[in-house]
């Protein structure tokens, strides 16, 4: 077990000591895809669901996310957020939602699970929002396509 970064030489969780680490900028992008109905799709954009502004109730949801990561992840770290942004690109062929989130921090440990976190929230609500139209939506691709800082350095999808 003493391999394990998350187990004590009991087998017990814990949380990793990362006091011994040096504070660095880091920054996570994560992506996920949306694929629904043209016809969705339109209404999104032209700002037509009766729940109201989705790409704006959206990103309010995956920022908020992006700070609450510790709460939902077990074992990870309460980090200061120097920045969360997310960014919709609505795609005709096929009809789908490009979701992307960026966070940043100057700290000791990255912040790829709040950008995961960011646009995953950021997908269920706009499900939420839209499922009266569209019950067929599908959430999916959801990865990190960039991370900078840290001892492991840098990561990018090709």
């Amino acid at each position: 077990m003493t391999d394990l970064t998350h187990f004590n030489h009991q087998g017990e969780a814990h949380m990793v000591d990362i006091d011994h680490k040096p504070k660095t900028n880091r920054i996570a992008q994560a992506k996920c895809r949306i694929l629904l109905k043209l016809s969705t799709l339109e209404l999104i954009t032209q700002n037509k669901i009766k729940k109201g502004d989705v790409f704006g109730i959206a990103r309010i949801a995956g920022i908020m996310a992006s700070k609450q990561t510790p709460s939902l992840i077990p074992l990870c770290h309460s980090i200061l957020i120097n920045s969360a942004s997310i960014e919709f690109i609505p795609l005709q062929e096929p009809p789908c939602i490009d979701i992307i989130a960026e966070v940043t921090s100057s700290g000791k440990t990255g912040v790829e699970m709040e950008a995961l976190t960011a646009v995953s929230v950021s997908a269920l609500t706009i499900y939420d929002m839209v499922k009266s139209v569209d019950r067929g939506v599908i959430i999916s691709e959801t990865r990190l396509i960039f991370k900078d800082g840290g001892k492991s350095g840098r990561f990018e999808v090709a």
